[in-house]
C-alpha cells in the first residue's frame, strides 16, 4: 500500500542527477512538493525548474554549507514528511576536507548525520520518514571508530566507500531504534548498480564497471535505480519498515555482521556526535 503524496513535503538530497533526480520527478508527479538539494547550482537549478520549485545547494565537503542548508530548510519547510539522504560520492584518492575528515565519509555519512541533527526538532514534530541510500558494498566495509578517516589504514576508494555506506546503514538502524522517543522513522536501501557518474573516478573492478561499454551494459538505468527510493518514500506505514534495509525493492536481512550490531550503531552515533561537536539530545 502506498500513501497519498499530495501535499507532502519531500526533501531530496543528491537531486541534481541520477536516481535522486528521477525519484524527485516521480514523487512530484504523485503530488508531493519536492525540495531538490544538490551540490551543483546549474544542475540543481535545472531539475528545480522542471519541478516548478526553488532549488537549494550545498557542498557536503564543507560542513558550514550543511548548517546553511539546515537553516534554509527550517525557514522553507514547516513540515518535512520525507527526508531522503541520497547525496553520495566515490572519491578516487584520499582527500581530507577543510573540516578534517576523509571526503567519502563526510559526503556520504557525516554531512547527512549533521543535517539530520540540525533538523531534529522539525523532523520529530513532522514524524518524518528518513531514507538512507546505502549499498550492497557495505559488506566490504568495516567500521573502526579509531580510524574512520584512514589515518592508520591503507586507503582505497572502494573500502572508504564501503565504510561510509555501512555507516549509513547503521545510522538508519539507530534512527529506527530511537523512534519511540523521537517519532522519526528510517530505512536504508541498495538501489542496484546504476549507470551513473558515481564510480567514474574509481579504480580496479569498479573502474571497469563504470568506464567500459560492457560494464555499463550490465548496469540498471536511473528509473529502475530510483524505484526503491520512491517505494520507501511512499509506503503507507513507515513504521512497518522502520530500521530495515532493502536490497532494491525487497527487505533484506542478509547484511554484514557489523551492520546487524545495535551496539555498534549506538557507539557510532555517539562517536559521530563527538566528531561533529553535537550535543547528545536526540
Amino acid at each position: 500500500m502506498n500513501r497519498n503524496m499530495t501535499g507532502k513535503t519531500v526533501v531530496m538530497t543528491g537531486a541534481s542527477s541520477g536516481i535522486g533526480a528521477e525519484a524527485a520527478r516521480q514523487l512530484a508527479r504523485q503530488g508531493a512538493t519536492v525540495v531538490p538539494v544538490g551540490a551543483s547550482k546549474e544542475t540543481t537549478a535545472a531539475i528545480a525548474e522542471e519541478l516548478g520549485v526553488e532549488p537549494l545547494t550545498a557542498d557536503y565537503t564543507r560542513l558550514a554549507e550543511v548548517h546553511s542548508l539546515a537553516e534554509q530548510l527550517l525557514e522553507r519547510c514547516p513540515t518535512i514528511d520525507v527526508l531522503a539522504h541520497n547525496a553520495g560520492a566515490m572519491v578516487p584518492e584520499r582527500r581530507i576536507t577543510e573540516d578534517g575528515h576523509e571526503t567519502s565519509l563526510q559526503i556520504n555519512y557525516l554531512a547527512p548525520f549533521l543535517l539530520q541533527s540540525l533538523l531534529h526538532e522539525r523532523l520529530s514534530t513532522s514524524r518524518t520518514h528518513t531514507i538512507l541510500t546505502s549499498s550492497v558494498a557495505h559488506w566490504n566495509g568495516r567500521i573502526r571508530l579509531d580510524d574512520l578517516s584512514f589515518d592508520k589504514r591503507s586507503y582505497s576508494t572502494s573500502t572508504a566507500y564501503a565504510d561510509s555506506k555501512l555507516a549509513d546503514l547503521l545510522f538508519a538502524r539507530e534512527i529506527g531504534r530511537r523512534t519511540p522517543q523521537t517519532g522519526i522513522t528510517a530505512a536504508a536501501f541498495h538501489p542496484g548498480v546504476v549507470n551513473s557518474s558515481l564510480g567514474r573516478g574509481a579504480a580496479g573492478i569498479t573502474h571497469l564497471m563504470y568506464n567500459t561499454r560492457l560494464g555499463r551494459m550490465l548496469m540498471i538505468d536511473n528509473e529502475e535505480g530510483a524505484a526503491p527510493l520512491v517505494h520507501l518514500a511512499t509506503i503507507a506505514d513507515p513504521r512497518s519498515i522502520n530500521g530495515q534495509y532493502f536490497n532494491k525493492m525487497k527487505a533484506d536481512s542478509r547484511t554484514s555482521k557489523q551492520a546487524r550490531s545495535p551496539e555498534l550503531a549506538q557507539r557510532l552515533w555517539a562517536h559521530t556526535e563527538t566528531m561533529l561537536g553535537l550535543s547528545s539530545n536526540q
